[in-house]
């Protein structure tokens, strides 16, 4: 089992490639649209971001968490649709330094070039084990705004073999997901020419 430790070198980085399966020890924060937005405002704006994030990994998580005997616990954790960020993530990638995006489905060319510029890669975490994923995560550090709302604000946490996480998107320029659809383009053109001519015969 390959382990990743947070803060993520770019070493580490570069030694993943698509369909390489990682788990994940240190902290991960969450990050959906709402923080995403707020966070490159800061960037552009000159304010200082409540944490660094260099080296870090973000989560497209809105988790479900709850206030017990005054401490915050994550119920459950599940990915967000991971191409509501698309037109955020890469200047995101650049601006933060962060170099591991986990979440769902696919992502497009603007975070696929990102990563390769900037040494970070996209895994995907299994849909539909939200209750699960909280069994890996050791405690909340903290969170920032959440002035937002709990799903979209950004919680900072503590993880121990947090995964399995599979890369999608590598540092080297592949995306697994556009390879894929071309792969079914390719044969689905193939198929319709076939029975384009049986139907002209």
């Amino acid at each position: 089992m390959r382990i990743i430790c947070t803060p993520i070198k770019d070493d580490d980085v570069l030694s993943l490639h698509v369909g390489d399966i990682v788990y994940l020890k240190g902290k991960i924060v969450t990050a959906r649209d709402a923080a995403h937005r707020r966070a490159l405002e800061y960037i552009k704006s000159g304010k200082k971001l409540p944490l660094d994030l260099r080296g870090m990994a973000i989560m497209h998580a809105g988790p479900v968490a709850m206030r017990r005997n005054g401490r915050w616990e994550i119920v459950a954790i599940g990915p967000t649709s991971s191409y509501r960020m698309e037109p955020y993530e890469g200047e995101f990638i650049k601006a933060t330094g962060i170099k591991m995006i986990i979440g769902k489905g696919m992502m497009g060319n603007k975070t696929t070039k990102a990563c390769s510029k900037y040494k970070a890669i996209y895994a995907i975490y299994p849909g539909g084990a939200a209750a699960i994923a909280k069994k890996n995560i050791v405690r909340v550090i903290d969170v920032k705004w959440l002035d937002l709302g709990i799903p979209e604000a950004m919680w900072i946490l503590e993880v121990n073999n947090f995964g399995p996480l599979i890369v999608m998107i590598d540092a080297y320029g592949r995306n697994y997901y556009n390879e894929i659809m071309k792969h079914i383009m390719k044969h689905t053109n193939r198929i319709i020419n076939k029975v384009d001519k049986e139907i002209n015969l």
